[in-house]
């Protein structure tokens, strides 16, 4: 299957799974409530299918996937036989109001538990946070290669996406923060990491960059993919040798060799270079040459050899999993702990200290990210899709009118000032509402064209 096919393919099958079990939130509810529901729609647009329950609601599916809706007995919609004016939704007390527009969100945040709970249970193999290479504000903080990072502030980091989703909130506020650290040599250590000496206009999308940390498995194993014609290492060294260590400074990968060579052609005379060939190991001779740096300035030592071109990632390291009845409650907390991030970002983006841009994500990224996540298998496509029902939930929280977070705002005033907010109140409100989501989705479209042309 291609990406783009994969990628619409996994849009209308998360957005159909979220989108189901959000209104079936306010649907369950307003049964129980005794409102009768008219429709109960997965799209929006002309049916594709459609059923009538013994109930007297339609079911069906529509031709746009991207949400759904509960259409409910309401008499400000027009005219309701008196014998049902009973069951009508706008009839039903506040409170049952309030409960049955609460169902969505709320149905979206048991699923994400729901779908986080499966992801422990099956385990979710990612790569161990395991340091490759620590330059600038993560070097300055006394991180090293090869530290492996067991704790970010309060948070155990079993993997090296913890790592990235517990820095992301203290290097988004410049907050320094406490890595707790195994060593190369298995010694516990405490370090401290100066977030707050992050420039202001770093790449938040590329945190882990911006702070001058590189994970273990980015790192180019020592493997020779092409020698230069006419260079140092022309007719000595050749392509599929491993280079185990420069006048015997051990090299783990690639990038340990270039500067390695720079000392010894700055000391002058020939380096040793030990290599593995075909089984056997090797120690050659060669003197490094100064070639011109490709941008012009300058010059430096070099051998002439490259790396293989597209080389794929290692094998995943570390492993997520959590048995049955451990997985729940360990579901419950990360609900919350990811709630808590999302709340913060949205807050963020509002004080302008993170880019709006980098809070909404249109269909085609979404749809990118589902095709993505579920190529690495069935945890990490729960992973996404819990991610979605929960940023779901939350978006529909947002006191917007048209919202679920916009009715019950309404409601609430309701229950404060003893009476409905006016027709006309609620008819502004859908106006400003109208403009916020068009303005949220215009961004987001906005957002997916940036994604497109990068």
């Amino acid at each position: 299957m291609s990406d783009f096919l994969g990628s619409v393919w996994w849009l209308i099958v998360s957005l159909g799974v979220l989108v189901t079990f959000h209104e079936f939130g306010h649907y369950w509810v307003a049964r129980r409530c005794g409102v009768r529901v008219l429709r109960f729609s997965v799209g929006f647009g002309r049916p594709l299918w459609s059923r009538r329950g013994r109930d007297g609601t339609v079911y069906q599916i529509a031709m746009i996937p991207l949400g759904g809706y509960v259409k409910m007995l309401d008499e400000r919609e027009g005219p309701v036989p008196p014998a049902e004016a009973a069951q009508a939704f706008n009839r039903a007390s506040v409170w049952k109001r309030i409960a049955i527009v609460a169902a969505g969100p709320i149905a979206n945040l048991v699923l994400c538990v729901a779908l986080l709970w499966a992801m422990f249970v099956i385990g979710r193999p990612d790569y161990a946070p395991v340091i490759g290479q620590a330059t600038g504000i993560a070097e300055q903080s006394g991180l090293r290669a090869g530290d492996e990072v067991v704790a970010v502030g309060d948070r155990a980091t079993p993997t090296w996406q913890e790592v990235q989703l517990a820095l992301l909130p203290a290097a988004l506020d410049h907050r320094d923060v406490r890595l707790e650290v195994v060593d190369a040599q298995s010694r516990d250590a405490i370090r401290e990491l100066r977030l707050s000496q992050l420039p202001d206009d770093f790449d938040q999308r590329r945190i882990a960059q911006a702070i001058g940390l590189l994970p273990r498995h980015f790192l180019l194993p020592p493997l020779i993919g092409r020698v230069a014609p006419d260079s140092a290492a022309w007719g000595v060294l050749a392509e599929g040798d491993r280079v185990t260590a420069v006048d015997g400074q051990p090299v783990r990968a690639f990038d340990d060799i270039g500067p390695l060579v720079q000392t010894l052609g700055d000391q002058g005379g020939p380096a040793m270079i030990e290599v593995e060939r075909a089984g056997e190991r090797l120690a050659l001779e060669i003197t490094p040459r100064q070639v011109d740096r490709p941008d012009g300035e300058g010059r430096y030592w070099a051998l002439g050899i490259a790396p293989p071109r597209n080389q794929p990632l290692p094998p995943k390291d570390a492993m997520q999993r959590h048995g049955p009845v451990e997985a729940l409650p360990v579901a419950v907390r990360e609900v919350g702990h990811l709630t808590g991030q999302l709340v913060g970002m949205i807050g963020r983006a509002f004080s302008g200290r993170v880019a709006i841009e980098n809070t909404v994500a249109g269909p085609i990224t979404i749809a990118r990210a589902a095709n993505t996540y579920a190529q690495q298998g069935a945890a990490w496509y729960l992973t996404i899709l819990a991610l979605l029902s929960l940023s779901l939930a939350i978006l529909n929280l947002l006191p917007i009118p048209l919202l679920d977070g916009g009715h019950l705002l309404y409601y609430l005033i309701e229950l404060v000032k003893g009476s409905p907010v006016s027709e006309r109140a609620m008819a502004a409100g859908q106006y400003v509402g109208l403009a916020l989501l068009a303005s949220l989705m215009g961004l987001a479209f906005y957002n997916d064209i940036l994604q497109l042309v990068r």
